[in-house]
């Protein structure tokens, strides 16, 4: 495969890094694109999701893996698919929605790849019921770094499985993976809002009420300080039964009908600045405000509810040539105090972000390097540049440590190395699987380099 040697970077356009980029076109092509590995390594990427340095290998080769895509197998009776590891969540809903399947586990966007899934192995509004994705997946087709095809389980190779569920991509090359589908009688959900005046409320809400729902999430007011610290929009809901929409929709093409459109495309020359204090907050009070007191029942499509960003195309590009970095931690059910203490810090430096997202956590999976624990999480865009973020941010992460929780590596771009044994406390447990299937160190990324994994 001839390759092409470009800048890539993150979705927050932060860190780019040039590589020589190969695009196989099936399944075998991804599959050779791992041998002969050149000095500095390979990583595959999907759709470039991934806010830091994931997916970059500077140096050395990217395999692009998006034209190996599309379903390889569907069990319609049961909900099994399998689909190549190019395989958008975008164009899996396209598929499976108006047959009465949907994804497992979607996170805010729709443009993620199955193996990229996999790879983070990613969570959405139904963690605190559902679990993550790999949760779901009962097999993958994997290709190591010494040139052997495996198929893996976690009945048959935990130790390997288990290590690339969240392995960041550096366990081998995905192939193909089989997971679970949920069954749907519709493509709307039903919604129920709650408008809360403080973290204490949106909390102690979602503690006592979240289990009654599939989904869950709140939008929390970073702008906003004093008494009304932690203010919040919480939305949960469920996929609509049949009856509950209009009579005219209920045939089952308008009732499954999806077809998602982006309503915009951001400009390219957006200038930096442009999130700023004074946008920010008036945006969040205008979001705020517009929102019901106390909204039940209201029908919304896949889109509104789980990616209302995917409706607008390049929607980064608002950060400007600058960038922005998304900041997501994780605490353990028992630290809300330190939950509150690192909101009232964000809040009192003005953090600039218009999406803070709070989510409940249930048990984690047996991952390695899986991000989320029964807890709290809370995920913020944060404008790159400001003089005083990186020490803000340094001190946020030792508090996270401090209380037992961890950063989401699939969205950093800075966290210091010395404080990752401490957020994933099975990282040599990891590496030393991670050397048995790679002994020279093939599979590499940036931020495997910066991480020192």
């Amino acid at each position: 495969m001839d390759a092409t040697h470009e800048l890539l970077a993150g979705w927050g356009r932060t860190t780019p890094s040039s590589a020589a980029v190969v695009r196989p076109l099936n399944a075998d092509e991804l599959a050779a694109s791992v041998d002969d590995a050149p000095e500095r390594g390979l990583i595959a990427r999907g759709l470039g999701r991934c806010y830091g340095d994931e997916a970059q290998n500077a140096g050395g080769r990217v395999v692009d893996t998006t034209a190996v895509s599309g379903i390889v197998a569907l069990d319609r009776e049961n909900g099994v698919c399998t689909a190549l590891a190019g395989t958008s969540l975008d164009d899996l809903m396209r598929w499976l929605v108006p047959q009465g399947w949907f994804v497992p586990v979607t996170p805010g966007t729709r443009f993620v790849t199955v193996g990229g899934a996999i790879a983070n192995d990613i969570h959405g509004k139904n963690h605190h019921k559902g679990g993550s994705w790999c949760n779901h997946v009962s097999a993958m087709t994997m290709r190591l770094a010494t040139g052997e095809t495996v198929r893996v389980t976690p009945e048959d190779d935990p130790d390997l499985f288990w290590a690339t569920a969240g392995g960041l991509g550096l366990t081998g090359v995905i192939i193909d993976a089989t997971f679970d589908l949920a069954p749907i009688e519709t493509s709307r959900l039903l919604v129920d809002t709650d408008r809360t005046p403080d973290l204490d409320t949106t909390l102690a809400l979602m503690d006592e009420g979240d289990d009654d729902y599939p989904y869950s999430v709140a939008w929390i007011d970073l702008m906003k300080t004093g008494p009304g610290m932690g203010r919040s929009i919480l939305g949960r809901g469920s996929f609509a039964p049949l009856d509950a929409l209009p009579a005219k929709d209920r045939t089952p093409e308008r009732a499954r009908a999806f077809a998602p459109k982006t309503r915009a495309t951001f400009p390219p020359l957006a200038p930096n600045g442009l999130i700023n204090p004074l946008t920010v907050k008036a945006f969040n009070e205008l979001w705020y405000q517009k929102a019901r007191l106390n909204g039940h029942g209201e029908l919304q499509s896949i889109t509104t509810f789980f990616h209302p960003l995917d409706m607008v195309e390049l929607w980064n590009r608002v950060y400007g040539p600058i960038g922005f970095l998304q900041w997501q931690f994780a605490l353990p059910f028992g630290e809300e105090a330190a939950l509150r203490r690192i909101v009232e810090a964000l809040c009192q430096e003005g953090c600039t972000s218009f999406l803070a997202v709070l989510k409940r956590f249930g048990a984690a999976n047996p991952g390695h390097l899986s991000f989320p624990i029964p807890g709290w999480t809370l995920a913020l865009d944060i404008p790159a540049g400001p003089s005083d973020l990186a020490r803000l941010l340094d001190r946020l992460d030792e508090e996270v440590v401090d209380a037992g929780g961890r950063i989401y590596l699939a969205k950093d771009s800075r966290v210091r190395p010395e404080l990752l044994a401490a957020m994933y406390p099975r990282l040599d447990e990891w590496r030393k699987i991670r050397a048995g299937v790679d002994p020279n160190g093939a599979l590499q990324s940036d931020l495997a380099r910066r991480l020192g994994l």
